[in-house]
């Protein structure tokens, strides 16, 4: 069962259909095999969510050999999308499993990166399973990195060897997020979106600055439940001292439910073998109908620009593709469906070039990943903005009053000659 990469990778042919499984679980070991033997191969198409660590099969020299396409963009393809090397699938993650097991998209070869075998043949897909499973279940071939430094989580990622048609052995550290210090400004976001947090609220949020700075600001809170798509170290204080309990979730209630993770090796060391964590697939952790059923479902998520009648766009700077769709949406409909539930988009209130990201209108060639109709609430450092149920001059001005002092009055001004009058209004 166990074979040298360059074996496994010997049975990659040209014109393959290839998923590399994704975030912290990207397979280097195979990943740089697959690239050694670019020589022989043409026309391999690699698909993925965003991957962390290196790329190489994004690099100039192997056009016409591998073409990635993507239903995330990472920071290491950003460029490659930009270039043409690399093209952006939009895609929910709710739906990406269903995109392989359905054969919209057929796939050959499966590049995963599994925990060795227990005393019963099962392997764990540690820290990602999201669209993984789908892709081993409807690969012809899969070829699993067996990595000690891999956690075993519980839930969906039990794989047993007989799925696995090649092992090879390659142990390395898994790649870590680490975040520095939360900025004042994050602080202040984090402090106003924790305000509209509830005690026994089931929590959405991902990673980076705002979403810890949220996370740390809840410790006054109590009972909070973990339902998201990805989770960081940002939680570990929280569950640390009883503040995440679970308790009154109805789906996976007293778990901690994710679909993959990514952060430190201290993360990685608390879901190993812990089982209040559930790894699932995300054709489940992202399914609305799933999310709406705990109570008080509040998802934070974040923009890269609204326009004053809510128009969110989180996917693009202009025509400039620069992440994706992901569970944004899945997220935001489901905790408006559920009973006390709360969507929000957190974002400061300029760039780093001091340009306003609360607009008029959204740059050309923007995609609009959440509708001005699924908008609820908008927090910035200057507050929060309740959107829902207001018409489009009240909730402009709403969006104004948390707009950078520097912008307000051009915004009211653009407001006025877009959506009329505010004699009355302002």
């Amino acid at each position: 069962m166990f074979r040298s990469a360059k074996e496994a990778l010997s049975h990659l042919k040209s014109g393959d259909h290839v998923f590399i499984h994704t975030a912290a679980a990207a397979p280097q070991i195979l990943i740089q095999e697959m690239v050694r033997q670019a020589d022989r191969l043409t026309d391999v198409q690699l698909f993925h969510l965003h991957t962390e660590g290196e790329a190489p099969y994004l690099n100039d020299q192997y056009e016409g050999i591998f073409q990635s396409h993507v239903f995330f963009i990472g920071a290491n393809c950003r460029e490659a999308v930009r270039k043409g090397r690399a093209a952006y699938i939009p895609v929910f993650l709710s739906e990406i499993p269903q995109l392989f097991r359905r054969n919209i998209i057929p796939l050959n070869v499966a590049l995963i990166s599994v925990s060795p075998p227990d005393q019963h043949g099962f392997c764990s897909l540690g820290v990602s399973i999201d669209a993984t499973k789908a892709a081993i279940e409807m690969a012809d071939l899969v070829i699993a990195q067996v990595n000690e430094f891999m956690p075993r989580t519980h839930g969906d990622s039990q794989v047993h060897v007989r799925e696995l048609d090649f092992l090879v052995e390659g142990h390395e550290p898994l790649h870590e997020a680490i975040l520095g210090e939360i900025s004042p400004l994050a602080t202040r976001i984090g402090n106003f979106a924790a305000e509209l947090i509830e005690d026994r609220a089931t929590l959405q949020m991902g990673i980076g600055e705002i979403p810890n700075a949220v996370l740390a600001a809840l410790h006054n809170h109590k009972d909070l439940g973990i339902h998201t798509e990805m989770f960081s170290d940002g939680i570990l204080p929280l569950v640390e001292r009883g503040i995440i309990t679970g308790k009154f979730k109805k789906k996976y209630r007293e778990k901690i439910v994710s679909t993959f993770l990514l952060g430190s090796r201290k993360l990685y060391d608390f879901v190993d073998d812990n089982p209040i964590v559930a790894m699932l697939d995300c054709s489940y952790v992202n399914d609305t109908s799933i999310i709406r059923q705990n109570p008080k479902t509040t998802a934070i998520n974040s923009a890269i620009e609204i326009d004053l009648t809510g128009q969110v766009c989180a996917d693009s700077i202009g025509i400039r593709m620069f992440s994706g769709v992901g569970g944004q949406m899945d997220f935001i409909r489901g905790a408006s469906l559920s009973e006390g539930g709360k969507a929000i988009i957190a974002l400061p209130s300029v760039t780093s070039r001091g340009e306003s990201r609360i607009v008029p209108f959204l740059k050309e060639g923007a995609g609009v990943v959440t509708t001005r109709a699924h908008v609820h609430y908008v927090v910035t450092e200057y507050g929060s903005a309740y959107l829902y149920g207001k018409d489009l001059k009240a909730r402009a001005i709403a969006l104004v009053e948390i707009a950078h002092p520097d912008h307000r009055e051009a915004l009211l001004k653009a407001t006025h000659e877009r959506l009329g009058s505010l004699k009355n209004w302002v």
